[in-house]
This record gives C-alpha cells, structure tokens and sequence, in this order.
C-alpha cells in the first residue's frame, strides 16, 4: 500500500486505510491546515472556494474521534440544499464503507422531501453522525425525536449560501439545542459581514484559515463577447452552434430571467434544462436526474447551481448575465475544467460589466475578446482598446479647436468656416501622432 502523507497527524489505523482506500495522498491546501486543528476540538472558518478538498477536511478528523461505544448523536453536519446535503452524505458513506465500523456506525440523512414518519421511526436508536439541511433537523429536534445535546462537533457547510437563503435563524434555533461548548466549523467561500454576528455568538477562539490560493481553474479561457443591442437568446444560439458543449451551464441573474431565457432557447429548437430556487424539490429531482441521463446538453440556471448542487461533466459556462461579484463569478466559472479537464467560461458583457471585468483582470485573470460572425469565432477588440481610441480621439479634437483660429469680425457663415478649419487641423494632428507611433 502506497504511503500518503496524512499519516503526520497521527490518524487512528482505521482511517489511514480509508484514505488510502479513497485514492487520497497528499493533503489540500486546507486539509493541511484545518485537520490538525479539528483533532484537537478547535472551533473553525474555513474560507476556500469549491473543489479545494474541504469536505474531507471536516469529515476526516470528525470521524476519526467518533466513539462507537456511545450510542449518541455525536456529530451533526449541515448543508443549506438537500443536493449539498446528500453530496456530504454520500462522502460519509463512503467512508463508513470503506472502514471496519460499517455495520456498528449509524448515519442519518435529514433532509424535506422524503417520508417524515419513516425517517422518525428510524430515528428510534440516535444516529452516530447527522447530515441534513437546517429546516428539516430543526423539525425533528423540535418534536423530541433528535437530541443534540450530546453532540461534540457541529459542521456548518456554505455559510454565506445559509445567509443568503435565510437559512442562518434555523442554524442559530439549532444550536441553542446543543451543548454550549460544542466544537462549531464554519466553511464558506465567502465571509460577509452580516454573518459576523453569529460567528462572535457561536464560535470561541476560532483559528481562521483562508486559501485563496488559486483564483479560477488553470485550464480554463475567459471569453468576453460585447452584447452591444442584440438579445441574449440569438447571441448564445449562434454559440451554440459552434462549440457542440458535452455540458454547457448557461447563468443569469434572477428565476424570471432563466425562466424566459430557457423558454427562448428552447423555441430555437436547444435542449435546455432549467433549474432555480422557484422550482418544488420533485422538479428539482426529476431535471438532476435528466440531466444525468445526458437528456440536456444545455442548463439554463441562477446561482443556485453554482453553490448548491454538483453537476459533473460540464465543459462550458455561458454567462448570459455577468453577476455582480466576484466570488459569484468565481463560482460560477468553477463549474468547468475540473479535475484537470479544461474547460471554457463565455460571458456577454455590457458596458455596465466592465467594473467587474476591470476587478478580475486586476486579481490576474486573462480574458480574450471575440465575437460570433457567420458560425465562426472572430477575435474582437477589447473594451479598453475602444476605450483608449475614444479618448484620443477626443483629445484630438480639443487641441484642434485650440489652434482653430477665431476671426475678429465675426460675418456670416463664420461657423461654418472654423469647422472646415477645425477639421484640417484635427486630421494634421492625428497623422503626426499616427508617424510618432
């Protein structure tokens, strides 16, 4: 058995198999900082975006203090969606399948849309290990058929999506329900202000780790495409028809939009899926599991899709609307050339996007500028060039009103004149400047 490099923190026997078992050798960026912490029972924030491996950063050193000769609920792990929920859970599984305490450990998925009373009457022996999004644990803990209390460690996964969902209240009403001295992780990509007040509440001395160590995957272009007056629908159509996507996620800014962008794609004969928050939880899992059937090549979606469900396989994002954000543009562009596939970020832009665009070229992204003529890619000129060229262009013409000479007696037709004079003068400058370069 290959030797990995987790064996430095000192992991029970069991583990060390499981991870090898798992295919892991070297620890992330952030499993090298937050699982020799969490072993001790330290409270933490880890901010990383997706795909840096935090998962198992939780799920190793949890695990591995697990006391199976306690029948208690020692571990609770919240997710803001049921997708993310069951993502984690599965992660838990697998480790529970893959180590000698398979048959002794008990792990429950908590999450709505499953039958209540089934999940109840399976509760009767309290699960070693939670998983489960806010609404639904709260439920049960309310109803007397989940106790808490005796929970060592407490995992709060996407916290800045929790905020935003309004899901934080349910977190806070949950935690009165536990042992004030519980262990709290907090993972997020983000860390907003508004959720510093429930971090001073619920976390003592926590060790803050942020890994912000790559911005976008390496393997992935940015391409920008000026929208100028044509509508989004004929421009990603027109797109459509030269990249031949295996998977293309295509974003907007809010449901109404996707809503009636995905109507208008689909009426141009596309194979478009649809998901966002508006949609029940069945809607919701019948469009996932086409989308797993290969049904669409096409995903029209809001940023739910890029926070709160995994989608494998995809080689495009379009983003229809750029977002407001950064990190929202982050996330969004991480769907793609994971695992060291590549992949390709298409974003129409407006003049308004261009503060955005200005902030991530500063943080060191590239971005390449093109337009779709007759099926085909053309290279554009970029938005600064336009830019730079309006300016001169500007300036050229104040200095040659500057050297237009004013008559003295003013006669009519003297406007007239001093434009003609005007013009003369601004093409002599614009040639010298022309011969400078």
């Amino acid at each position: 058995m290959e030797k990995h490099l987790f064996k430095q923190y000192a992991l029970n026997d069991w583990m060390n198999e499981v991870i090898s078992k798992l295919g892991f050798y070297e620890p992330t960026a952030i499993q090298a900082k937050v699982i020799p912490e969490a072993l001790k029972g330290k409270d933490i924030i880890g901010q990383s975006e997706t795909g840096s491996g935090k998962t198992h950063a939780f799920l190793i050193p949890l695990l591995n203090k697990l006391d199976i000769n306690q029948s208690e609920t020692q571990i609770v792990l919240t997710a803001p969606t049921r997708e993310l929920a069951i993502q984690i859970y599965d992660e838990v599984k697998k480790i529970m399948q893959f180590s000698v305490n398979e048959d002794i450990w008990r792990a429950k998925l908590i999450i709505g849309g499953t039958d209540k009373k089934r999940m109840v009457e399976k509760m009767k022996q309290p699960p070693h290990i939670v998983v489960g999004t806010p609404g639904r644990i709260l439920d049960l803990i309310q109803e007397g058929v989940l106790d808490i209390y005796s929970a060592r460690s407490f995992v709060i996964d996407e916290t800045d999506l929790m905020l935003e969902l309004g899901l934080i209240e349910e977190i806070d009403r949950i935690l009165t329900n536990a042992d004030p001295d519980i262990q709290v992780m907090v993972f997020s990509a983000t860390i907003p202000e508004k959720l510093q007040p429930f971090l001073k509440k619920y976390l003592n001395a926590p060790l803050y780790v942020n890994i912000d160590d790559r911005l976008a995957p390496e393997k992935l272009e940015h391409r920008l495409i000026d929208l100028r007056h044509r509508e989004q629908a004929d421009v990603i159509f027109d797109i459509s028809k030269i990249i031949q996507p295996y998977l293309a996620i295509i974003f907007t800014n809010g449901k109404e939009k996707a809503n009636q962008l995905a109507e208008q794609l689909q009426t141009k004969g596309l194979e478009v899926g649809l998901i966002h928050g508006g949609l029940n939880q069945r809607e919701r899992k019948r469009v996932l599991k086409e989308i797993q059937q290969l049904k669409y090549q096409y995903i029209v979606a809001t940023d739910l899709a890029a926070r709160g469900i995994d989608i494998k396989g995809v080689s495009h994002v379009i983003n229809a609307e750029l977002p407001k954000e950064e990190s929202f543009y982050l996330h969004r562009v991480g769907r793609t050339a994971r695992a060291g596939m590549e992949g390709t970020a298409i974003n129409l832009y407006h003049e308004e996007d261009i503060a955005l665009i200005k902030k991530l070229e500063k943080k060191g992204l590239t971005f390449t500028f093109y337009d779709v003529v007759k099926g085909e890619w053309r290279e554009a000129k970029a938005w600064n060039v336009r830019q730079k060229r309006e300016r001169q262009e500007s300036d050229i013409e104040k200095k040659a009103w500057q050297q237009t000479r004013k008559p003295k007696k003013v006669k009519p037709g003297y406007k007239k004149k001093m434009k003609k004079q005007q013009q003369r003068v601004k093409k002599k400058l614009a040639r010298n400047q022309f011969k400078k370069k």
